[in-house]
């Protein structure tokens, strides 16, 4: 009578972790026995891991199911809000969810051992880091837009001088399109095509809003990025100024013209008045010859002798 057979129970992940890597070496020829545990190992696997290997508790997991929603819903805001920019406007909103979602799961609320076992088993678990990563992905790129400059201090919506900048945008873009409406506009260099007359009082606010913008957060920055504007108003006053100088071939007349013509004429002329005030001012003097002392003396010897002769 053959002994009873013994199957030594070892830890359910390291029994199947070892039966999928015999049924994995053996290769496409596996034996039935091999098969058998390849199925077995299966099993173990699917039946829900134990507790030697740490599973997410369902407080973590929620935390990283609503990252990963935030991840996606402000990933597809980007994408769809490239091109125009239009980052800052639209993509305020689930940037700040997703703070807030990530600062949950990296904050550690008072002695709660959940709270911080949530953070080390999904932040600093692994090599990759996967939510550390795309959370610095994210604010690399919130920065990178300096979506900082056009929102208000608590980053709930776009601040007073940027929804100026916009209205006149669009004020602009829409004086464009009615004065294009039903024309034929031959777009030739030098042309002044309607746009440009009737247009020209917007254009030229929203341009002189755009500089005064920029000389403000020129003076005000220290951050990398201080000397820009938020990337929806740089790629705004883009669009609008290749319209304008480009597709319709207007130019804005600069207030500073006479003052630049009237000094470089100055600077020019200068030359012409030095040499002209130098031979004016110039006078030919004429040559004295005086006379050696002993020449004067004979002189006045030979007139002595004259006179009492």
């Amino acid at each position: 009578m053959a002994p009873p057979r013994c199957l030594c129970r070892a830890p359910l992940p390291a029994l199947a972790l070892a039966l999928l890597g015999l049924a994995s070496a053996a290769g496409p020829r596996q034996t039935p026995a091999l098969e058998l545990a390849q199925e077995l190992a299966e099993e173990l696997w699917s039946a829900g891991l134990p507790g030697d290997l740490p599973e997410l508790e369902p407080e973590c997991r929620s935390l990283l199911a609503a990252f990963a929603e935030g991840s996606a819903a402000l990933t597809g805001c980007l994408g769809r809000r490239a091109r125009p920019v239009r980052l800052c406007q639209g993509c305020h909103g689930p940037y700040r969810r997703l703070l807030a979602q990530y600062g949950s799961i990296a904050r550690a609320v008072g002695n709660s051992s959940e709270s911080h076992n949530c953070a080390k088993s999904i932040l600093t678990s692994d090599r990759l880091q996967i939510v550390v990563t795309l959370s610095e992905f994210f604010n690399e790129t919130w920065e990178a837009a300096n979506c900082a400059n056009c929102l208000k201090n608590n980053s709930e919506g776009l601040s007073n001088s940027t929804e100026e900048f916009l209205d006149l945008f669009n004020k602009s873009l829409t004086c464009f399109e009615h004065n294009l409406q039903g024309q034929g506009i031959d777009l030739s260099p030098n042309n002044y095509t309607e746009v440009c007359k009737n247009c020209n009082e917007t254009y030229t606010k929203l341009n002189d809003l755009y500089n005064h913008l920029q000389r403000l957060n020129r003076q005000g920055g220290e951050s990398a990025h201080s000397a820009h504007l938020c990337i929806d108003v740089e790629d705004a006053m883009n669009i609008t100024r290749k319209l304008w100088s480009r597709t319709f071939n207007c130019s804005l007349p600069c207030s500073d013209t006479v003052p630049v013509i009237a000094v470089s004429s100055f600077i020019l002329f200068l030359p012409i008045v030095f040499y002209l005030s130098s031979f004016l001012h110039s006078k030919q003097k004429k040559r004295i010859l005086i006379l050696p002392k002993r020449i004067q003396s004979n002189a006045n010897l030979v007139n002595i002798q004259e006179k009492y002769s």
